[in-house]
């Protein structure tokens, strides 16, 4: 009886994927990761609309204690949480190579780590300081809720958490919604600025727990992005800006808050 080895059972061209094949797994993947996400924020802010409070009064935590009073049980499932919610990542990897591609199609890798980092960066400072000035400009508004980035108990792994949950949404973000996303649609034989503009409404969707100034500021974070990777063809530097950006909010706000005036 033949056995059939690695490199027969994945051959190395990539399979031409049928429109209604990729609209099927898009929608399957997306089912049990940011879409289904998306369908929880919009229920959330339904339910902050019609609290008796306004937007700004009340609170979106983005990284909250899991278990209070009992340090390691929250840290326990502090890490299975954020396993969990990084395992679509996995699955995108995994429909990738069953197509004759890998990762490394959409640009996740090590290849280019220097260039990767230094466009990150810049992208992270220029998105960061402009996304905190709007974000402050639409609480003020009162369309908005408070949004707390951590509220975790200083404990010794507070910032070791507060670190990998930015890198989980580094990571589960742009290879799903700018990478894995925007190649299949391009594959379906979707205009750029069509896909781009559906990439940055599911990114939007999936903040509208934020209030709308959430979703809004997402959109555009989400058009910027999306034409960058179309551009560069890599969503590594994606990854590190947004992974940059949230290590700041998550970090700083666990610093700064309740000592700076302007910082609701």
């Amino acid at each position: 009886m033949r056995t059939e080895s690695p490199t027969e059972s994945f051959p190395g061209p990539p399979l031409v994927l049928a429109p209604k094949l990729i609209r099927a797994e898009v929608l399957v993947v997306f089912s049990v990761s940011l879409g289904a996400s998306a369908l929880v924020a919009l229920v959330r802010l339904i339910g902050a609309l019609t609290a008796p409070r306004e937007l700004k009064g009340q609170q979106a935590v983005l990284v909250g204690s899991m278990a209070p009073g009992r340090p390691w049980l929250d840290l326990a499932l502090q890490l299975v949480d954020i396993a969990i919610t990084v395992a679509p990542v996995g699955l995108v990897a995994y429909l990738m190579v069953r197509s004759g591609e890998s990762l490394r199609t959409i640009g996740v890798d090590f290849q280019n780590k220097t260039r990767d980092a230094v466009r990150g960066a810049l992208l992270a400072a220029a998105i960061g300081g402009t996304g905190l000035a709007f974000y402050l400009a639409v609480w003020a508004a009162g369309v908005n809720l408070t949004v707390v980035p951590g509220q975790l108990p200083q404990v010794w792994w507070q910032v070791p958490v507060l670190l990998l949950a930015a890198a989980q949404n580094g990571v589960l973000e742009e290879v799903l919604v700018a990478g894995y996303l925007l190649h299949r649609l391009g594959q379906a034989g979707w205009s750029p600025w069509k896909a781009v503009a559906v990439s940055s409404v599911l990114r939007g969707s999936y903040h509208l727990y934020q209030g709308f100034g959430g979703f809004i500021g997402n959109v555009v974070m989400g058009l910027v992005f999306g034409r960058l990777y179309q551009r560069w063809g890599r969503a590594m530097p994606l990854v590190v800006a947004h992974t940059l950006i949230d290590t700041v909010a998550f970090v700083g706000y666990a610093f700064l808050h309740g000592r700076v005036s302007w910082l609701p």
